[in-house]
């Protein structure tokens, strides 16, 4: 199994995009990218448009290599849109370059769902029923190919129980070999999560960290209720730890890391490439822009 982070937080941009190679098989995972249009009431930096480039080509040349497609659901991070779409680097000509021919495996578009991704699933099968050579509905379910398997989580919430924000599923893949875990967007505050992650004992977890950079805002105790779990699954599995997403939104992601069981890596560190968080230094990006002196922990 060979694993390839195409873009996240990490790497400046909003995703958890994932391809994955088992012998002459491509797996894509969540292939979408987006930028936030507002961070400290600010738009996105120079250098974070230039990041969407880089991330959305990558992830159109992984797509022409891939014959499965997954899709957790129906954020524009984690999907391709079939629309113009500035913060999104989308086009329905990408879109289809994604979705054309390929098996897709994919979020239930009607059941476990909240207004906003019924409403946007919905778009998106109109573009996709007629060029994917199959669409099936993943949610709690396991799939055969003969050299590995796929099995489905069931809808979790998209983050604390009760959220508004909808449902997620998460899958795993196993070649005999090695088991990964790729869990989108569970932000690790449900337990219903963490406890199919841990039956499932994989070799390695790929998954978004809690938004710790809303706390007191929108969510509560994410810092806290996000360390606890991990660490129950770092005890319980030994997983390698792939962390990124929501908490590479916070400056202080670092700092979340210490006080793990096991040292993580976010998507560049695997790819031994050095963080990015743009998002988290926006303000600080555009004060350089502005032609002020400002340090930053990452090279530009």
């Amino acid at each position: 199994m060979k694993i390839v982070p195409l873009a996240s937080e990490s790497l400046g941009v909003r995703s958890l995009a994932t391809y994955v190679k088992i012998d002459k098989t491509g797996i894509l995972i969540d292939p979408g990218v987006a930028l936030g249009p507002k961070r400290y009431s600010l738009p996105p930096a120079k250098a974070e448009l230039e990041a969407l480039m880089k991330a959305r080509e990558k992830i159109q040349s992984y797509a022409k290599k891939a014959d499965i497609v997954t899709i957790s659901h129906y954020h524009y991070d984690h999907h391709t849109p079939f629309f113009e779409g500035i913060y999104e680097s989308s086009s329905p000509e990408k879109a289809r370059e994604i979705y054309e021919g390929k098996i897709l495996l994919i979020k239930h578009p009607k059941e476990n769902i909240n207004f906003s991704q019924r409403k946007r699933a919905w778009n998106f099968l109109k573009g996709v029923e007629k060029i994917a050579e199959k669409v099936e509905y993943a949610d709690g379910r396991f799939f055969d190919f003969g050299d590995f398997i796929m099995e489905f989580s069931p809808a979790v919430p998209h983050g604390s129980e009760g959220t508004k924000l909808g449902f997620v599923i998460m899958v795993m893949i196993d070649d005999g070999t090695k088991r990964l875990v790729h869990a989108s967007d569970i932000q690790l505050l449900n337990r219903k999560a963490v406890e199919w992650i841990i039956k499932q004992m994989p070799d390695i977890l790929i998954t978004g960290g809690p938004p710790t950079y809303l706390e007191g805002y929108r969510v509560k105790d994410a810092w806290n209720t996000g360390l606890k779990n991990l660490n129950e699954i770092i005890k319980e599995t030994n997983a390698q730890i792939i962390l990124d997403h929501h908490l590479i939104r916070d400056k202080r992601y670092p700092e979340f890391f210490a006080h793990l069981e096991k040292e993580p890596l976010t998507f560049a560190r695997f790819l031994k490439r050095e963080d990015k968080p743009l998002e988290a230094y926006r303000k600080e990006l555009h004060k350089i822009k502005k032609g002020e002196d400002v340090d930053l922990p990452f090279k530009i």
